[in-house]
């Protein structure tokens, strides 16, 4: 009767265990187990970026990640959709399920920075020099990215620079969730006032209220 006991309490266990799991549970898991490791990812980088990403991916294929810099023992573990907005949810519901970790501040949608020089489809292009013109879209924001030296010929090209550029600037989550038409294109004296990058941030949210 007592083994019957502790077999049927040990079948209960499992089965809650069972229940109770998810791809998200699953992750922090797995985070945790490696904590130490990703943590000091710079020790093997390459090898633990590729495992971090295929247990995100588990999750949702659409997943990535970024890191902050080590400050005062902790880490920044930003959790991104990578700019799709279908997996947001999915960002949501995995940094819900975050358990406490005192090494690390896990972080939704990546935040807004300083927008920095990048070189992208063979096009360099210098943050300092590109504007933005911004407008009211309904409930949301129209913005033109005007950058030097932009071709029609190269519009995909530039188009994606543009993309990233508001990414940094305004973050991930306004960039999907409170932009309406984005459009790229050469200065022109036709856009009126225009914004720097430095300065879109503050005008974006004077614009929609935020």
């Amino acid at each position: 009767m007592k083994l019957y006991r502790t077999f049927f309490l040990l079948m209960l266990s499992l089965l809650a265990r069972t229940a109770v799991a998810s791809p998200e549970s699953d992750f922090w898991t797995w985070f945790q187990q490696n904590e130490d490791e990703i943590f000091n990812f710079e020790k093997n980088q390459e090898v633990v970026f590729d495992k971090l990403a295929a247990r995100m991916q588990k999750v949702n294929p659409s997943l990535t990640f970024e890191f902050g810099p080590k400050e005062d023992g902790k880490r920044e573990f930003v959790v991104s959709a990578d700019g799709i907005k279908k997996a947001f949810p999915s960002v949501e519901k995995l940094c819900a399920a975050a358990p406490q970790l005192k090494k690390w501040k896990v972080i939704k949608f990546r935040q807004r920075r300083e927008p920095f020089d990048m070189n992208y489809g063979g096009i360099s292009v210098r943050a300092a020099t590109v504007t933005v013109s911004i407008a009211r879209d309904g409930p949301k924001a129209a913005l033109t990215v005007l950058i030097p030296g932009y071709t029609e010929s190269k519009r995909e090209s530039y188009a994606g620079i543009a993309f990233l550029i508001l990414d940094q600037a305004l973050g991930e989550y306004d960039v999907e969730t409170r932009v309406g038409v984005i459009d790229v294109a050469a200065p022109s004296a036709r856009y009126g006032q225009v914004r720097t990058l430095a300065d879109l941030p503050k005008a974006f949210d004077e614009l929609l209220g935020h």
